[in-house]
C-alpha cells in the first residue's frame, strides 16, 4: 500500500495536481477496505497510463509521418516537374538537332526503355546532430552506390521512440538492389533513424497526406481525452490522499510496536516489557483501559509492575523552556539513572557565559527581538514545514531569549551599543585638564565626579588604554567565571558520590580534583581579586610561571601580600 501510495504521489507530481489539506471524513476506513481501494485505483491508472502512452507515441509517429510527407513530397514533386520539362525538350531535340546540353543515357532510355533502371528509394528522419555522420557511413557502406537527399526540418518534433524533443532531418535515399538495401536498413537502425512508407504516385501522395492529417486531428482530441480522464483520476486520489496516508502511517507504527512485542505460545498472548516514569503508572493504565473498551476487546490488558536488577534509563521531564537547555547538556552525555542533572544549571550558566563573549546590549537588543518574533507565533510556526537553520533557530527561541537578556545585561557592564559608548548612567568621573592630553589618550585626566554609577566610565572608550584595560578586565573576569563553573561540576560529583554513597569517588576523585584545580586556577582567581582589591601593579604572569620555575626566589615587586612565596610553596 505505501508503495502505491508512493506511485499515487509520483502521478500528481507529474500531472502538477496538488493534495487536498486533510480532511477526515466521518466514516471510518478499515485497513483491508483501504487496500482494496488503492488496488482499484492502482490498476485503473495502470491501464489509463499504458493506453495513453500508446496513444502518444502513435500521434508522435504520425505527426513525424506527416511532416515527412510535406518534406518528401515537395522534393518528389518538384523532381517529377523537373523530368517532365526535360522529356519534352527531349521530344523536341529528337525531331530537329539534338541538343548539347541533353543528357546521353537519358536519350538512350528514352529510344530504347528497356535500358531503364528501376531505383528503389527509402525515406525517414534521423537526427540533426548525426545527419553529416550517417551521410558519410551510407556512402562508404554502399560505395557511393546511392543518392541521399537530405533537408532539415524548421521545427523541433517529439521523438515515438524516446518521447522527447529532437532536431531532426528529413532523407531521401534512392539506391539500386537488395544488398545495398539490406545495408542502408541496418545503417537506419543504428543511428536511430525512423523509417515511412512513400507512395511514388502522385495522385497517391496527395491522398495519403490527407489521409495522415485527418489522423492527426482525430488522434489529438483522443489522446486530449485519455489526459483529461486520467487527471479526474488524479484529482478525485488527491482529495483523499492525506487521510490515506495518515492511515497508512498509524497502521505502520502499530504494527512497528507490535514487532516489539514477544509471543506467549502458551497462553497465546503477546507480552511487552519496558520502563515507565513512577508518576505515570496510572496514565499507562488509563490508557489500556481506554485501548480495550476503544477496540471492544472481550480479554483486557493487564499491567504489571516487575522487580528488576537492570539500571532504568534516564528520564528527565521537560517543557518547551527547558527542553532546549536539556538537549544542549544531552549533546554533551546524558546522566545516569538518579544522578544529579546539570541541565538545571544550564539554564543560567549557558546564556551567561554567552552574554560575557557578546556583551553589547544593541546587539542584545536585535536577537531579542527575533527571539521575541519566534515565540509570539510559535503555534504557527510550530505547524509549518521550515528550513534547516530556521528549525534549529525555532526549537532554541527560548535559549536565544535568555542569551539576548544577559547580553543585554553585560553590554551595559562594558557600556556598548554596537561597539559605540554612551553616557547612560551620568557623565564621566574624568575630566581633562591637561592642555597636552587629548581624545586618545587618558593621560592627564583627573577626577572630577564620582565613580561611574554602573559599568564600564565611557571615557576609556577610544584612548590608548581602552584596550589593555578593557582586555583586562573581561579575560580575568572570563577566568574568574571559567574557574567557578568548573568547581560548580566538581561540587555536582561530590553530591552524586554521596547520594550514591560511594566513599571511593570521594576520596580519591572528588578531592584530587578541588586541590589541583584550586592550587593553580583557583590560587590564580584569588591573586586576581587581590589585585583588583588593591590596586597593585604586580604581573600575574610572572608570578604563577616563576611559582614553578623558581619558587623559592623572592618575589620583590610583584608580591601581593604577606608570606605570599610561602604560600605558592605550599
Amino acid at each position: 500500500m505505501a508503495r502505491r501510495l508512493r506511485f499515487f504521489k509520483e502521478q500528481m507530481s507529474k500531472a502538477a495536481i496538488l493534495t487536498s489539506p486533510t480532511q477526515f471524513s466521518g466514516a471510518s476506513l478499515e485497513i483491508g477496505d483501504l487496500e482494496i481501494k488503492l488496488g482499484e485505483f492502482e490498476a485503473e491508472l495502470t491501464e489509463v497510463n499504458t493506453n495513453n502512452r500508446k496513444l502518444q507515441r502513435t500521434y508522435n509517429e504520425l505527426v513525424e509521418y506527416n511532416v515527412l510527407l510535406e518534406k518528401t513530397g515537395e522534393f518528389f514533386y518538384s523532381a517529377q516537374r523537373s523530368a517532365a520539362e526535360q522529356q519534352r525538350e527531349m521530344v523536341a531535340d529528337q525531331s530537329g538537332d539534338s541538343s548539347l546540353e541533353s543528357p546521353l543515357l537519358h536519350q538512350e532510355m528514352v529510344i530504347d526503355p528497356s535500358k531503364q533502371v528501376k531505383l528503389g528509394s527509402l525515406i525517414g528522419l534521423v537526427p540533426k546532430q548525426k545527419a553529416m555522420a550517417f551521410e558519410r557511413i551510407l556512402y562508404r557502406a554502399t560505395r557511393g552506390n546511392m543518392l541521399l537527399r537530405q533537408e532539415s526540418v524548421d521545427e523541433s518534433i517529439i521523438d515515438p521512440q524516446s518521447g522527447e524533443k529532437a532536431v531532426k532531418n528529413s532523407f531521401v535515399i534512392f539506391y539500386s538492389g537488395e544488398r545495398a538495401k539490406s545495408k542502408i536498413l541496418k545503417i537506419c537502425d543504428a543511428f536511430g533513424a525512423n523509417r515511412y512508407p512513400f507512395p511514388e504516385d502522385l495522385a497517391t501522395q496527395l491522398q495519403t497526406i490527407q489521409k495522415v492529417s485527418g489522423k492527426v486531428s482525430e488522434l489529438k482530441a483522443t489522446v486530449e481525452i485519455g489526459l483529461a480522464h486520467r487527471d479526474g483520476i488524479l484529482k478525485n486520489i488527491a482529495c483523499e490522499y492525506e487521510e490515506w496516508n495518515n492511515l497508512l502511517k498509524k497502521e505502520k507504527a502499530i504494527y512497528h510496536t507490535l514487532n516489539m512485542f514477544s509471543l506467549d505460545v502458551t497462553k497465546k498472548c503477546l507480552v511487552a516489557e519496558g520502563w515507565s516514569p513512577v508518576f505515570a503508572t496510572s496514565q499507562v493504565q488509563d490508557a489500556l483501559h481506554r485501548a480495550t473498551t476503544g477496540s471492544n476487546s472481550e480479554v483486557g490488558c493487564i499491567f504489571q509492575i516487575l522487580n528488576t536488577q537492570e539500571s532504568p534509563p534516564t528520564y528527565f521531564q521537560t517543557n518547551k523552556f527547558t527542553s532546549s537547555f536539556q538537549d544542549i547538556v544531552d549533546a554533551y552525555g546524558i546522566a545516569s539513572y538518579q544522578e544529579l542533572n546539570p541541565g538545571l544549571f544550564t539554564i543560567v550558566t549557558f546564556p551567561f557565559l554567552f552574554a560575557v563573549m557578546f556583551g553589547d546590549w544593541g546587539h542584545g537588543i536585535c536577537i531579542f527581538l527575533t527571539a521575541l518574533y519566534l515565540i509570539i507565533r510559535e503555534k504557527k510556526l510550530a505547524s509549518q514545514k521550515l528550513d534547516d537553520i530556521v528549525e534549529i533557530m525555532f526549537g532554541g527561541r527560548y535559549v536565544i531569549l535568555i542569551m539576548s537578556l544577559f547580553s543585554i545585561y553585560t553590554g551595559l557592564i562594558y557600556n556598548e551599543f554596537f561597539s559605540v559608548p554612551f553616557e547612560l548612567f551620568g557623565k564621566s568621573a574624568y575630566a581633562c585638564h591637561d592642555p597636552s592630553c587629548g581624545d586618545a589618550t587618558t593621560e592627564g585626566l583627573v577626577m572630577v565626579g564620582q565613580t561611574y554609577p554602573f559599568g564600564v566610565d565611557p571615557v576609556w572608550h577610544g584612548s590608548r588604554s581602552e584596550l589593555p584595560f578593557l582586555n583586562s578586565l573581561k579575560m580575568k573576569m572570563s577566568i574568574l567565571l571559567g574557574i567557578a563553573q568548573m568547581n560548580l561540576g566538581i561540587v555536582l560529583s561530590f553530591f552524586n558520590a554521596k547520594y550514591f554513597k560511594n566513599t571511593v569517588n570521594v576520596w580519591y576523585q572528588f578531592v584530587p580534583q578541588l586541590i589541583f584545580l584550586n592550587s593553580l586556577f583557583g590560587y590564580l582567581s584569588l591573586l586576581i581579586i587581590i589585585k583588583w582589591c588593591t590596586g597593585s601593579k604586580a604581573d600575574l604572569y610572572h608570578i604563577m610561571i616563576y611559582m614553578f620555575l623558581s619558587p623559592t626566589d623572592d618575589i620583590g615587586e610583584n608580591q601581593l601580600f604577606p608570606g605570599q612565596r610561602i604560600v605558592q610553596v605550599w
